[in-house]
């Protein structure tokens, strides 16, 4: 289970220390890949292999479903970790996130997401001023 708030730097070859909390479940390789909310996805080679093994069930002839599947899978890379605990984020998904420099890194449950820190503090404002309507209109799953 990932869960937390980070803050790190993208150094000037797009490498970024990836939270010592998420390094050991998330091993030395891990997928990255478009999120949602332009903010990047990072996933277990495992949990990334079960997601498509879900993808594969929507049908072909809904367009949204080819949209998703060819924007979700074309972005995914499969990164390592090295020595330091830095991943080199390929510029494709740093220029979709609009990572420059400053980045939130937060854990989702089962994944763990990448944001720009402007953009990450921007959402969780907008967000957090609505977070119990949103509670509110969520079915109620005895929390």
């Amino acid at each position: 289970m990932f869960i937390g708030e980070y803050h790190h730097n993208l150094d000037a070859k797009g490498r970024m220390i990836v939270p010592s909390k998420f390094r050991d479940e998330l091993q030395a390789q891990f997928v990255i890949t478009r999120g949602l909310d332009k903010c990047l996805f990072c996933y277990t080679v495992d949990d990334f292999k079960a997601i498509e093994q879900k993808t594969k069930q929507l049908p072909l002839t809904k367009r949204d479903a080819r949209r998703f599947t060819r924007l979700f899978f074309s972005g995914a890379a499969i990164v390592d970790v090295d020595k330091q605990g830095r991943v080199n984020i390929p510029q494709h998904l740093r220029d979709y996130a609009d990572l420059s420099k400053s980045c939130t890194v937060i854990g989702v449950s089962d994944r763990v997401e990448i944001w720009d820190t402007d953009s990450w503090n921007d959402f969780y404002s907008d967000s957090a001023d609505n977070f119990e309507m949103i509670a509110e209109d969520l079915i109620d799953f005895d929390l």
